[in-house]
């Protein structure tokens, strides 16, 4: 009995702190750390991040005693990693139809994130790289893998993921936020259904990020 009782000790641990790591995103963790992080407005929110991603890796690899390709971080090929370069055209394109559609709707992100285009550059690369690898690391890596194996099934996994990926923007940014990462969410999920490679859905999400926060600005700002 005791492999038995082992084994259901271990699926009810990582049904906790499966909810935990899917369910604290949707309460917007930068908001979290700015009224409880005591390092002002900026840092507050990035330490809150930094310290979830930390407390993911160290779970999976001190209590879990997985090793982080359990999370997807698999050897990068030339291949996979053009494939997160053309998801990444896709996401965007699909962007710029959506943001035509917002613009008829008079539709806007709320004013906290939109004050982030106006933080420095630095601060902006920052939090495209934070971005891309906190939230493929939550959503598409222990996410995804754990509740898969949870359910039995990637397919629920993936739905599932996708939809609270989406969610956790709409508590953060409104109805324009979410639409535009319900588009990305969709096409970094279907990607790592398909590659089961993080390495290749972080660089999907970085240049898509990167493009958002880094390129555009510069261009308005020529404008």
């Amino acid at each position: 009995m005791q492999p038995d009782t082992s084994r259901g000790t271990n699926r009810i641990r990582t049904a906790v702190v499966l909810a935990l790591v899917l369910g604290l995103p949707l309460f917007h963790l930068a908001n979290l750390g700015k009224l409880y992080g005591g390092l002002g407005t900026r840092w507050s929110g990035e330490a809150a991040w930094l310290t979830f991603v930390t407390l993911i890796l160290a779970y999976v690899l001190v209590v879990e005693r997985r090793p982080l390709s359990s999370l997807g971080f698999r050897r990068p090929t030339a291949f996979g990693l053009s494939l997160g370069v053309l998801a990444a055209i896709v996401i965007i394109a699909g962007d710029a139809a959506i943001s035509v559609v917002e613009a008829v709707l008079h539709l806007t992100v709320k004013p906290q994130i939109a004050a982030l285009f106006t933080t420095p550059l630095w601060f902006r690369v920052w939090l495209t790289t934070r971005a891309a690898i906190a939230e493929e690391i939550a959503f598409r890596g222990f996410g995804f893998e754990r509740l898969a194996e949870l359910a039995g099934s990637r397919y629920v996994a993936a739905a599932a993921t996708f939809a609270l990926f989406a969610l956790a923007h709409y508590t953060g940014g409104g109805l324009a936020l979410f639409l535009v990462a319900a588009w990305g969410g969709l096409v970094l999920t279907l990607l790592y259904l398909w590659r089961r490679n993080l390495w290749v859905t972080i660089t999907a999400h970085w240049l898509t990020d990167a493009v958002g926060f880094l390129i555009m600005p510069l261009l308005r700002a020529h404008h």
